[in-house]
């Protein structure tokens, strides 16, 4: 019954969003005052952008008539974005009190349709595509699909499923009695090089995109193991090569310096936090071209509940270590040259508030449309899909966000939304 009445509530959402959504079969002309069509290059003035069949056909100079049956929206006096892009999210969970007990209680079904609506407040955010590296497998995989057929409305996902962890490591079950242990534990659990390897096989099976590792502990884990390396060496390169071999790369969750030189130097494309890197780490990342997620937003989260009762001791143990460390370190990144895409580890901090990271960024030192520029051109090549978003040209998807305020002069005008466009069709936050 509980499934039946959040399915019954996902679906008044679906179609209150997609009765005010314009048809993706009318061409529409939008008359943007300021466009920021690439992200670095400054705005352009004046630009009119067609949309047909939810992509860019063309970004032209100036205002004109249009023929009848275009549809014209008029965002001269607006501010246009490319929708904006999350590198690092957890769409069927959000972190809260009860979390250790809707362990028990939640289904695969439950936690879609808890998806389903975190989506819709991530898309109204502004963020049209976004990577979920880490949620249940039947549900996210179920998820993303609904949203590519246009069943849910929500960002374009890309989604790893369950990460690949070794026994007892970040994200496996930690803290329950052996019994419940024994049931929690899936096959994304793995020891040795070619336990790992199946694990790999069977998580590209159910559905991957791409293949997310636990190469350090974690704070949020129910252990005390601290945030140092956890696979070995042979393991790490055993999954990255095996994912090659399918297609896909790797992401690997790394707070400890040992362990985020231990994933770039096996060939991992790209670290999740990255808390206690340091010069030598910095010039690993530039020597292997690996990607900074940085995710500073759930280290300002988890630093506000290390005196919460419900955080379990060891969790709140790190927090209180490792929250504090992330804005330095995501300094520290940009000034030593390294490659960042925007992510925020939303699901930690509260869906729809993805935007706050964009003010942690320019505290690091950022310029606004820095830190822009990292949500969108460089997360865009990041996901694999800079030839279809991140930026406003002609042949990507019509993504865009309409904003009341210039992001460039106050990135706090990012949560101030007038529209949400995506494939062309407009939300609009209430």
């Amino acid at each position: 019954m509980k499934s039946l009445l959040k399915l019954g509530a996902i679906a008044a959402l679906t179609l209150a969003a997609f009765g005010s959504a314009q048809a993706q079969d009318t061409k529409t002309v939008i008359e943007a005052g300021h466009l920021l069509a690439v992200p670095g290059d400054g705005y352009l003035r004046n630009r009119s952008v067609t949309i047909e069949k939810g992509k860019i056909v063309s970004v032209e100079r100036g205002f004109r008539e249009q023929p009848d049956g275009v549809r014209v929206v008029n965002l001269r006096d607006a501010y246009v974005l490319p929708g904006l892009i999350d590198s690092h999210v957890h769409l069927t969970n959000e972190f809260s009190p009860t979390s250790r007990v809707r362990i028990l209680s939640e289904s695969e079904v439950d936690l879609a349709l808890n998806g389903a609506s975190y989506a819709y407040k991530t898309l109204l955010a502004g963020f049209t595509t976004v990577q979920d590296v880490g949620g249940a497998n039947e549900a996210i995989f179920s998820l993303r699909d609904a949203v590519r057929a246009g069943k849910v409305p929500g960002p374009r996902i890309r989604a790893s499923g369950s990460a690949i962890t070794p026994s007892g490591g970040h994200v496996a079950a930690n803290g329950f009695s052996p019994a419940l242990t024994k049931i929690f534990t899936g096959p994304n659990a793995c020891n040795g090089a070619d336990d790992c390897r199946r694990a790999v096989r069977e998580t590209i099976r159910s559905g991957a995109d791409v293949i997310k590792i636990t190469a350090t502990g974690g704070v949020l884990s129910n252990t005390k193991a601290g945030l140092e390396q956890q696979f070995f060496d042979d393991e790490i390169a055993a999954i990255v090569e095996t994912a090659a071999m399918m297609g896909r790369k790797v992401t690997a969750h790394a707070h400890g310096k040992g362990g985020i030189e231990a994933a770039l130097r096996n060939g991992v494309h790209s670290i999740e936090h990255g808390t206690y890197l340091d010069d030598e780490t910095i010039d690993l990342f530039k020597e292997t071209g690996g990607t900074l997620v940085p995710t500073v937003l759930a280290g300002v989260t988890v630093t506000g509940w290390t005196e919460q009762p419900w955080l379990p001791a060891p969790s709140r143990e790190k927090a209180a270590i490792v929250g504090p460390l992330m804005l330095d370190m995501l300094s520290r990144a940009r000034a030593g040259g390294v490659n960042v895409a925007f992510g925020t580890d939303t699901g930690v901090s509260k869906h729809g508030d993805n935007s706050q990271e964009f003010d942690l960024m320019v505290q690091a030192g950022y310029t606004p449309e820095e830190a822009i520029r990292t949500a969108t051109i460089v997360a865009a090549e990041h996901v694999e899909m800079s030839d279809q978003v991140g930026t406003i040209e002609a042949g990507k998807f019509a993504d865009m966000v309409v904003l009341r305020r210039d992001p460039l002069e106050d990135i706090t005008a990012l949560r101030a939304i007038r529209v949400v466009i995506k494939d062309g069709q407009q939300y609009r936050p209430q």
